[in-house]
């Protein structure tokens, strides 16, 4: 009778949306070095780590928009949230995201 959401997908609307909001903040604020900063010093063995604005990355392009400026993108509110909604409502890979670039 009711669907419920796929938690997957209500993940990753809500981290795209918190993406949004740390870069909307500015380039001085910490949390915002945290999302777009690459670690100093030397690393372990193996892979690299994922960082936040890695999963933001992969997070897009799962859903179409991967090769877009997206920091860019969130200072217009308007269309962010237009393709976070759409994020969040649409399955993988079904975003049209030529509408946001415009």
């Amino acid at each position: 009778m009711y669907s419920s959401p796929n938690i997957v997908r209500v993940i990753k609307s809500r981290r795209i949306r918190w993406a949004g909001h740390v870069a909307r903040v500015g380039e001085e604020r910490g949390v915002y070095r945290v999302l777009v900063g690459k670690p100093e010093g030397r690393r372990p063995l193996g892979r690299p780590r994922r960082r936040w604005v890695d999963n933001i990355r992969m997070d897009l392009q799962e859903v179409g928009c991967g090769y877009m400026d997206w920091i860019g993108l969130t200072q217009d509110r308007d269309r962010w949230r237009t393709l976070v909604s759409e994020c969040g409502n649409e399955p993988s890979g079904s975003v049209k995201c030529g509408e946001f670039l415009d």
